[in-house]
């Protein structure tokens, strides 16, 4: 693929940052908030749909419809597949997200991958006519070590001594905040000449469907402002580690790899209007 990054570099760098986030975003989380869902089921429902089910129709159907070259197909719909990015949660809080609902979502999405990614593949090799596969197994480690288990750690923090959980979540919140800058503009370099080179099409697509899981969601995330955002902007961000480690499994042609990582780039700025109008209380 020709890294410009050494990829020992941004793996690492992007395991300490979804660590972080997510175990300062577990700070900030109160046990009895979570309690909400149960008494709501029906925002978890649509934004379970919209996330599992939606996204990765859009993705196909704009994929078709611009006749994309099939190995930037392949990758664009491997990330849509791909649900539960880590990072999701802690946009979807500061843009607005329900505060009790968007964590619980995150957890819920989190949860079904291990069933919806196997299955996924497996309706994918129809499509494609291919034989790529992946255990429950691999993507509930992945799930549990990038995302329950930090979130998991932030909240029961939280739970136990509440004064020094208040105290630390700021801090690290900042220290998140600057590890996805660092993390993002180090993707940047990375995949640049390889996101040019896919084409503009490859661009537009991965734009188009970003922009519609953002639409889908805000309009069936209910009537609450806060459950729209969480479920728009959850819809939206895909999860690129669950899609590489498809990816790397599977031994994949390095052109699916970079077009999911030029998804994961193009599609962090594709959401920031979005995030924006929300702060703004739009």
């Amino acid at each position: 693929m020709g890294s410009v990054i050494p990829e020992w570099l941004l793996t690492a760098l992007a395991a300490v940052t979804v660590f972080t986030v997510m175990f300062s975003v577990g700070l900030s989380i109160v046990p009895g908030e979570l309690r909400w869902i149960w008494q709501k089921p029906a925002p978890m429902l649509r934004g379970l749909f919209c996330v599992l089910i939606a996204v990765p129709a859009i993705a196909l159907l704009v994929t078709r419809a611009l006749e994309l070259p099939r190995l930037a197909e392949i990758g664009i719909v491997l990330m849509a597949i791909s649900p539960g990015a880590p990072i999701a949660l802690r946009r979807s809080l500061a843009a607005g997200g329900h505060r009790a609902f968007a964590p619980s979502l995150q957890i819920g999405v989190a949860i079904l991958a291990v069933a919806s990614m196997p299955l996924s593949i497996a309706a994918l090799n129809q499509v494609y006519a291919g034989h790529a596969s992946i255990t429950p197994w691999h993507v509930a480690r992945q799930v549990f070590v990038a995302q329950l288990l930090p979130l998991g750690l932030g909240i029961a923090l939280r739970y136990a001594s509440t004064p020094i959980a208040v105290r630390l979540e700021p801090a690290l919140s900042r220290v998140g905040m600057a590890l996805l800058v660092a993390l993002a503009i180090l993707a940047l370099i990375d995949v640049w000449q390889g996101t040019v080179g896919a084409g503009m099409r490859v661009a537009a697509a991965i734009v188009l469907t970003t922009a519609a899981a953002l639409v889908v969601g805000h309009l069936l995330g209910g009537p609450e402002p806060a459950t729209r955002t969480a479920v728009a902007i959850t819809s939206a961000a895909r999860n690129p580690g669950l899609a590489l480690l498809v990816a790397q499994l599977n031994s994949a042609p390095d052109e699916i790899k970079a077009t999911v990582l030029g998804y994961l780039v193009i599609s962090v700025f594709t959401i920031v209007p979005y995030d924006a109008w929300r702060r703004r209380g739009g």
